[in-house]
């Protein structure tokens, strides 16, 4: 089965036309799907149109949540609700063409785990695409994942994939960038994308802002998770060593009979060596915990994070 999980927060006007335009293009594939509407708050009619819609098409399902809790809640709800093999996410604005599942289907068959949707012509404001191209480029460079376009919410992934990861806050953002750093194979694929029509964009520079402190989340999530004394103990080295070099200089002046008491590098020497050492135990700390964390997780859960394939 195919899950089709659909995120929607006021699009009363859009869930009956994006339900028809999903079976339009997924039925002609001959497989059974679903399609998953997460009602993440909506304040105008859209649950009584999902109601509707549900009474109407024997493979719609609807999950309400109790208040708007963001994006990635919605997506998270879908995700637990979902029982498809591959799982296909689409925004609920009409503005991600659905005519393009199927190829992300087809290159998803191509040996690989996630597909993400690349608006190559992006119909949006100037602002709004100028502030998005900046947010993959650093995104992109910062992660080492390159895709030109993080955010699109057309997306298909195997389910094994959703179903690993735990993701809140704003961090819908960067699914791809987690799968890639739990070894997932990720593709991008140059998709439709299509001027808004009903409802509003809820997408301001706040959210941009926000998403690069994100992007630091995940990236420490990601590259220093199991890790956490490569991260500290190197600042920590790096910084004590800077530090103890300014003592060593100073403590060479002292000899040569020159004052050094008043000399504020002899404040930043002392710091920067105590700044260090407290970095590099933190660490010590950090490594402790998680080494606790890993002992309590069964072996055979710990072997299956990393097995992608097994001949026997």
């Amino acid at each position: 089965m195919l899950s089709v999980v659909v995120p929607v927060r006021n699009e009363e006007r859009s869930v009956a036309l994006l339900y028809d335009e999903l079976a339009a293009a997924l039925d002609p594939l001959g497989e059974a799907w679903e399609a998953v509407f997460v009602d993440d708050g909506s304040t105008d009619g859209s649950f009584a149109a999902l109601t509707r819609l549900h009474a109407a098409a024997a493979n719609v399902r609807v999950v309400r949540l109790r208040r708007n809790f963001g994006k990635a809640a919605a997506l998270m709800a879908g995700f637990d609700q979902a029982q498809g093999e591959t799982i296909v996410t689409i925004d609920g604005d009409l503005q991600d063409d659905p005519n393009e599942i199927p190829r992300l289907l087809a290159k998803l068959e191509e040996d690989f785990d996630l597909v993400s949707g690349w608006k190559t012509r992006r119909r949006d404001p100037l602002v709004r695409r100028a502030l998005s191209r900046l947010f993959n480029a650093v995104t992109s460079r910062f992660s080492g994942v390159r895709l030109h376009d993080m955010n699109c919410g057309l997306k298909a992934y195997r389910a094994e994939v959703v179903r690993g990861l735990r993701i809140y806050g704003e961090l819908h953002r960067f699914v791809p960038v987690l799968a890639h750093y739990r070894g997932y194979r990720i593709a991008e694929l140059p998709v439709n994308h299509r001027p808004r029509e009903h409802g509003r964009s809820r997408y301001g520079p706040e959210r941009y802002l926000r998403g690069f402190l994100d992007l630091l989340t995940v990236s420490f999530i990601g590259r220093y998770r199991h890790r956490p004394l490569h991260l500290f103990g190197g600042l920590g080295l790096a910084l004590g060593a800077i530090g103890l070099a300014i003592l060593v200089y100073l403590t060479i002046l002292k000899i040569g009979g020159h004052a050094i008491g008043g000399r504020p590098l002899l404040t930043l020497g002392v710091l920067l060596v105590v700044v260090g050492l407290q970095f590099f135990s933190l660490g010590l700390i950090s490594e402790m915990i998680t080494s606790h964390h890993e002992e309590r997780v069964p072996e055979r859960e710990r072997a299956d994070r990393l097995v992608d394939e097994i001949l026997s």
